[in-house]
């Protein structure tokens, strides 16, 4: 069984530890707890890790956000995962800094990564890992805060739902989606 779990975020030094790169965070630690090492390779980074006789595949797109999904398209193909075997991780305003939420499928929610893979597979139904980063920015502000970087007073929280999201990624490979929809989607996390 093969598996493509996916981070989204932007390649380069300045957009390192920022809201919008979450998804690239959450995979480096999930492939560093696995002893895996990332590697370049055609439009991304990529590791693998093997859980419990699983090839778990993960990559970092390095196409910039706007073209996440020419990455996510390639290495499906290549690699012949289906939508369903897919986890994308992605940064998520409309969700509170509390919580993630796991969904097998849904709207891109203006999310720029999201409408690329949606455009290059042509399918809405995809699992992806959505982690609340608030929505605590001025209006018209928006670009600033998720290009922004984790406050002091966020970064505690971040780190622990950042552990949690590599559960849910074990979670999903392991026990499937339905399972770790129910152990995370109405979790509150804190503190």
């Amino acid at each position: 069984m093969k598996y493509l779990i996916v981070g989204l975020g932007n390649p380069g030094a300045e957009y390192a530890q920022t809201r919008h790169n979450i998804g690239f965070d959450v995979l480096d630690q999930f492939v560093n707890d696995h002893t895996g090492v990332f590697l370049a390779d055609r439009l991304a980074d990529l590791a693998q890790v093997k859980l419990k006789g699983k090839h778990v595949y993960c990559i970092k797109p390095s196409t910039f956000m706007n073209l996440s999904g020419k990455a996510v398209k390639y290495w499906m193909d290549k690699l012949r995962i289906p939508p369903d075997r897919l986890l994308v991780i992605v940064d998520e305003i409309a969700i509170p800094l509390s919580k993630l939420r796991l969904k097998p499928s849904g709207s891109s929610g203006g999310h720029n990564g999201l409408k690329s893979i949606e455009e290059m597979l042509g399918t809405t139904f995809y699992p992806r890992l959505r982690f609340g980063i608030g929505n605590d920015y001025p209006k018209g502000r928006q670009s600033d805060y998720v290009l922004g970087k984790w406050s002091a007073a966020e970064w505690p929280l971040v780190k622990v739902k950042m552990d949690k999201s590599v559960k849910v990624i074990e979670s999903f490979v392991l026990q499937g989606i339905t399972q770790t929809m129910n152990e995370i989607n109405n979790k509150e996390f804190s503190l």
